[in-house]
């Protein structure tokens, strides 16, 4: 099986990939110039020109694109190509607003299969395997985005969407699922259902699984590999960008590397869009050099990233990004204090004392900020006494507290009480907003 998809892109020289970023870089700022108008009036406005952009040094004199340029364009503002070159629009789930709405020439889908073929074999997967995608089916980009990659590297390819968990685990034993695609959160759900219905994870042919979609910890990984028996890979993507594969986990599993030859990465400051160096924590942004359809030029996406440059152990050269720390807009501030949802994860699993479900529940009591942690306990934990479970908590609010430096309740729920997601958890809920 081959280690590498390809293998002089991923392991390309600093030299080799500087050149060919540089080049594509300068052809797609040309390129959105001509075509898209609103891009055209942002760079006037800012004083730049397409030959200004000779190399990827030249990159920081572009501005900057966010999520709201993408909503007062909706739908096809920001398209560079006539929607009759496009042969696939996807959409964000829009919870907070319009629809990000994204499209896709006949290539920008042949991109996407290959970074989708390139996190696949560096998973370990091959033709032979079955890889079984959990993601969501649709609009989301997450079911067709494996979808394809699967089918890109020759795999039998398994389109089982999300739902109807306890099938699932049936059509994983009998139709031999190799490596699963699911969010992490459904991952140990399916775990959890494993258990339900007396299947042993020995039972089934699992090696690995690919998850993304959601922040998830260290911690949480431990407990996917632990209870199905996998080695369980991160995957990196968003909507506005391409979808999953944008980055990958390779066996190292010591961050994702960045399909680079596609995707130029930076991390700024988030407050003043100064560009930081390797190694340090910001926000990190992104500009397509090979999209036809939907090229956004450094484009914030919110998440709050590490990149580090140099050979990996796996031979890759690939930049990697270290596994997002949270998104800004995650990012929650209770009485002064910046606190990331994964924090809290890796502080709860850490402990091993309760079962992987939580939520947040932040609100606003006599102008002061409250944070309660509710915590599902283990079928084991609940027959416990009441002193015992009292004890439990102390422990959680000792820690949790250590890490935050806030008070936080901590309130142990009895199994099933936190509703389980077969898309993206919903980790936090913020009473102040009301």
């Amino acid at each position: 099986m081959p280690k590498y998809w390809n293998e002089s892109i991923e392991c390309a020289t600093p030299y080799e990939m500087q050149a060919l970023q540089s080049f594509r870089l300068s052809q797609t700022v040309r390129r959105v110039y001509e075509n898209v108008p609103y891009y055209r009036k942002r760079m006037d406005e800012n004083g730049v020109k397409p030959e200004d952009i000779k190399s990827v040094a030249d990159l920081s004199k572009l501005p900057f694109t966010v999520k709201q340029d993408l909503r007062d364009t909706y739908p096809y503002g920001l398209f560079a190509v006539p929607m009759s070159e496009v042969v696939r629009l996807h959409a964000s789930s829009g919870t907070t607003g319009k629809q990000i709405v994204v499209g896709y020439t006949e290539n920008d889908i042949e991109i996407w299969k290959e970074v989708i073929a390139r996190a696949i074999t560096a998973a370990g997967g091959g033709k032979d395997d079955f890889i079984h995608v959990s993601y969501g089916y649709g609009l989301f980009t997450g079911g067709l985005g494996l979808h394809y990659g699967a089918e890109k590297v020759g795999a039998t390819t398994i389109p089982v969407s999300v739902g109807n968990t306890a099938r699932q685990i049936t059509i994983m034993r009998d139709f031999g699922s190799t490596i699963l695609c699911s969010t992490p959160s459904y991952a140990l759900y399916l775990a959890e259902t494993l258990k339900e219905m007396g299947v042993d994870k020995s039972e089934l042919k699992l090696k690995a699984g690919i998850f993304g979609a959601e922040p998830w910890s260290e911690e949480m990984r431990a407990e996917i590999q632990e209870k199905l028996g996998i080695k369980a890979y991160d995957i990196y993507g968003l909507s506005e960008i391409m979808g999953p594969g944008v980055a990958f986990e390779c066996e190292d599993q010591s961050g994702m590397h960045i399909s680079e030859d596609h995707f130029i990465p930076e991390i700024i400051d988030p407050d003043t869009g100064e560009v930081l160096p390797d190694g340090v924590q910001g926000e990190l942004v992104f500009t397509c050099i090979t999209k036809e359809a939907f090229p956004l030029i450094r484009y914030r996406t919110r998440d709050i990233a590490v990149l580090e440059r140099g050979q990996c152990r796996c031979g890759r050269t690939l930049v990697k990004m270290l596994k997002p720390r949270g998104r800004t807009d995650d990012m929650l501030i209770i009485k002064g204090v910046n606190v990331f949802p994964s924090q809290i994860e890796s502080v709860l699993l850490s402990l091993g004392n309760t079962s992987p479900h939580y939520q947040l529940i932040v609100d606003r009591v006599n102008n002061n900020d409250t944070l309660e942690i509710q915590i599902e306990i283990s079928p084991e934990m609940f027959s416990d006494t009441v002193k015992n479970l009292e004890e439990q908590e102390n422990i959680i609010k000792a820690a949790v507290e250590s890490t935050l430096g806030i008070a936080a309740k901590i309130r142990l729920v009895e199994p099933k009480t936190i509703a389980r997601s077969e898309g993206k958890a919903v980790r936090v809920i913020d009473k102040r907003k009301k």
